[in-house]
């Protein structure tokens, strides 16, 4: 007899399903020859009563697996080394992965990664399904979320930077410079950074008394393309604004696209103000104005973060938040007569 509250070994699960003791082993290692349906029965009664493992445990390997929704642009470097920089100091390997949004992808990464046995994973702005989560926890592998794109679960550990900080920082900024007519370019809208940012502006333009136009919030979606149509569309308003807030270095590119393709000025016509600060963007003519997000201290602290874990040890807390910086360049400037 078992009770909700006693943690199953393998045996008392397979009993319980009605199945083998290979198809829960599959299930619990997360081997993907099992139907759905079993799948499905085998992780409610693991969720209703728990697992427990064997006393023998498998040693980890000296590896950290670092996940990326997709790798693109400068942001996976920039977490990358930061990851490595506190890899190499505990003589660890980094594996990198892109799941590229499919699902399936996501199914094979993670049998890969119960087969490898790594130190731990890092999960970068994305959420791992429950389930995924559940099979990580049931073979000790620890899991912390750097730039969660979702509010994750308390008992998750996650590293994210000041968002809603750092739209109101911005917005203040082009408040202080004299703008009134100020636009936003959000990012998905359900990105956590994306609406904490968007809540930022938001509350930036309240405290200064200006009721915030929907007309002059855009919809994007982090991508330069989308950041240079929604800026084209904004612009071409009757009454347009005159400053933009993109919440990302790549829509703020894409902003300078729809300004110069409109034979506007910058900042002269048009200030625009950035997210991220990347490496590459003091390049750009002018020089970007932008929020730097500490994305290699974030990915410093969610490694560290991951190491206490994987050594048994308990976190300080749960929720890191790195703050963000003004970083001011030539992109913004009191607006024309």
């Amino acid at each position: 007899m078992t009770t909700e509250s006693s943690p199953l070994t393998i045996a008392q699960l397979a009993e319980l399903a009605g199945v083998s003791t290979a198809t829960v082993s599959k299930v619990v290692n997360g081997r993907s020859e099992v139907s759905a349906e079993t799948r499905a029965a085998v992780e409610e009664l693991i969720r209703r009563h728990g697992y427990r493992r064997q006393r023998r445990r498998s040693t980890p390997t000296g590896l950290i697996e670092l996940v990326f929704h997709a790798l693109e642009g400068d942001y996976p470097v920039e977490i990358t080394k930061g990851v490595a920089q506190i890899a190499r100091a505990h003589d660890l390997t980094v594996s990198i992965s892109d799941l590229r949004r499919d699902p399936h992808a996501a199914d094979t990464w993670l049998e890969g990664v119960l087969r490898r046995r790594p130190t731990g994973v890092i999960a970068v702005f994305s959420g791992l399904t429950e389930p995924q989560h559940q099979q990580l926890t049931h073979r000790d592998i620890p899991l912390v979320l750097l730039d969660p794109a979702d509010t994750p679960a308390r008992t998750i550990p996650s590293v994210g930077a000041g968002n809603w900080n750092g739209g109101l920082t911005a917005t203040r900024h082009l408040l202080e410079l004299g703008h009134r007519r100020i636009a936003i370019i959000t990012g998905p809208d359900n990105a956590l950074a994306s609406r904490a940012r968007l809540d930022g502006y938001r509350t930036a333009l309240d405290l200064a008394g200006l009721p915030a136009d929907p007309a002059l919030i855009g919809h994007g979606d982090f991508h330069i393309h989308a950041g240079q149509t929604t800026a084209h569309h904004l612009l071409q308003l009757p009454d347009p604004p005159t400053a933009i807030f993109a919440t990302n270095d790549g829509q703020a590119i894409g902003t300078y696209h729809a300004a110069h393709h409109l034979g506007l000025r910058i900042p002269h016509d048009l200030s625009v103000i950035g997210f991220d600060d990347m490496p590459s963007i003091q390049w750009t003519i002018p020089p970007l104005t932008t929020i730097r997000q500490p994305l290699t201290d974030m990915a410093a602290a969610a490694t560290t973060m991951l190491l206490t874990l994987a050594h048994g040890q308990p976190l300080p807390q749960n929720r890191v938040e790195l703050a963000t910086e003004l970083i001011i360049r030539e992109s913004t400037a009191p607006p024309a007569a």
